[in-house]
């Protein structure tokens, strides 16, 4: 597996770099655009830290409607946590949809028993929350992974809890002719089970082999 150790002063500089820029109509036109600015200078999927990031002291809104503190029910679960939004064009449904694939592979490793398999917790937090209700994420993670954690609140809170990790992410904008653009951190922080700690960062570059190769380790705490 590709990886490499990074401070995190260092981890900031990149993670300001790493911005998705998606955007399209509210009417759904097809007037999309999307542009994806990454650090050039490193083309490795997995980033292990050397100084593992707290989790964010979150307390959202799930699918259901119900309050989420994501401290207290991802505790002492492996968990993968993504910031994103539904009407992304390209990188927030591929980055979900590579890891949904790569975690079906988990039933068919010998080396992860079932209640290992079953305590990954993924998790989704919109950047979009205006547009991203929880009916909204329900309906878009139902077509991708439906026991994905889709989570939405007030974008302050989110941008705060994004911002702890080293993610940046802007509030969406819309220009003159309807168009909606959103820039977010493209970064998947994985959670240790052990430590709650935040100790794996993926890039958009991470592909399904990656994750497929990673999670059994992911999910016992362990470097991949």
């Amino acid at each position: 597996m590709r990886k490499k150790t990074y401070a995190v002063a260092a981890l900031f500089a990149s993670a300001v770099l790493t911005l998705s820029a998606c955007g399209g109509g509210d009417g759904d036109t097809g007037n999309t655009v999307a542009e994806v600015s990454t650090d050039t200078g490193s083309d490795k999927a997995a980033t292990v830290l050397d100084k593992p990031f707290e989790k964010p002291d979150l307390v959202l809104t799930d699918t259901q409607g119900k309050k989420y503190d994501l401290r207290e029910a991802t505790k002492g679960k492996p968990t993968l946590i993504y910031f994103g939004y539904t009407n992304c064009p390209d990188v927030c449904p591929l980055t979900m949809n590579n890891i949904a694939v790569a975690k079906k592979q988990l039933a068919q490793d010998e080396q992860v028993s079932q209640a290992e398999k079953d305590s990954l917790r993924i998790v989704f937090v919109t950047t979009d929350p205006e547009r991203d209700t929880s009916a909204a994420l329900g309906k878009w993670l139902k077509g991708i992974d439906p026991d994905v954690v889709g989570l939405t609140g007030s974008f302050a809170t989110v941008q705060a809890g994004a911002r702890t990790l080293g993610i940046s992410i802007e509030a969406p904008t819309k220009d003159k002719n309807g168009k909606v653009t959103s820039m977010h951190g493209t970064q998947v922080i994985a959670f240790s089970p052990k430590t709650d700690a935040g100790y794996v960062l993926y890039g958009e570059d991470a592909t399904v082999d990656d994750y497929t190769k990673d999670l059994p380790a992911l999910i016992k705490g362990a470097k991949p």
